[in-house]
This record gives structure tokens, sequence and C-alpha cells, in this order.
């Protein structure tokens, strides 16, 4: 993937408002199976961005045997519980969807924040401000998991500092 590629993808996908097919008909290198799933392709990261439970264990399991090394969830869950933990069982890095799509959340905030300002920030601050939002979320998701017992689980410490963030609140509101 280069680049070119990614502007190309860009362009269809944002400005054409086109479907990715027309990416693959201009690249010599990407595929487009249309009616299949694209778990079977080989690869090393997959990024599950559609529905709901559309990842199954025997797609993890084609996934893992097709050396993916990564799935990190675009969408909400879009994997089910048994091919996150085949996933986890077997190697393969899993970023669950709380954590992995906590930029959306992050960038919403970050808009309502310049509003209630009435500011308008530079697109690098922004993204400068978004880049420091998600590292912390991973640090979280990391630092959770090893404390409790779990490291690598980034599911489980997603879990977990998820749970501490929200009973820190409801102390502070003294609701505990």
């Amino acid at each position: 993937f280069t680049r070119e590629g990614l502007a190309e993808l860009m362009r269809i996908k944002n400005e054409a408002r086109g479907r990715i097919e027309e990416y693959a008909r201009w690249s010599n290198t990407a595929t487009f199976h249309a009616g299949e799933r694209p778990w079977g392709v080989n690869a090393d990261c997959a990024f599950p961005c559609a529905t709901q439970n559309e990842v199954e264990e025997r797609d993890a399991q084609l996934m893992a045997s097709n050396g993916v090394r990564a799935c990190v969830e675009g969408a909400n869950m879009p994997c089910t519980d048994a091919a996150a933990e085949h996933f986890k069982a077997n190697g393969v890095m899993f970023g669950p969807a709380k954590a992995a799509n906590a930029g959306g959340v992050a960038t919403s905030a970050l808009e309502m924040a310049q509003n209630s300002q009435r500011l308008s920030w530079e697109r690098e601050e922004v993204d400068a401000r978004l880049h420091g939002i998600m590292k912390n979320v991973f640090k979280s998701c990391v630092n959770s998991a090893e404390e409790y017992g779990h490291p690598g689980d980034f599911q489980y410490g997603a879990n977990i500092a998820g749970f501490l963030k929200v009973a820190g609140a409801m102390e502070e509101q003294g609701w505990c």
C-alpha cells in the first residue's frame, strides 16, 4: 500500500462517495471479492468495521491461520466473544472497540470544547490533542491489564480502565 494508493482510496470514498471495488479496479495489487466475507485473505492486520457480531469464531480461526497478527475493531463490537477469545488464545493482538473507537468519542468531545469556548482549532492542534488522548487510552488499557493480572489483554484492560473511570466519577459525585 502506498501514499498514492491511500490518496486514491480517500478520493474514491470521501469525494466520489464510491465503493471499495472502484479502488480494486484502479489498483494493480488490490482485489475485491463481491459477495464474499474478506476474512480469508492473507493479511497482517484486520479491521472489521461493518456490523456487530460480523466476525465469528470460524472467521477468527481463518484469519489466525492466514497470518493475521492483529485484529482491531473499527465498529461497535464486530467480533463475537468467541472470536475475541480465539484471537487472544492464539497470539493475535485484539484491539477492542471500546478502546479502538475512543477516537470518535474524543473527537466529538474536542468539537464540543471548541464550540463551548467559541474557538476554532487548526487541524494540527485537533490531531495533536486526539493523538494524546489515544496514547492515554492505550496506556490505560496496558497498565490496567498488567495491574490486574492480565498483561497484554487489551480487552480486559479496557474493561477495567473503563470501570475504574466510571467508579471514580460516581464516587466524586457522591454515589458511593
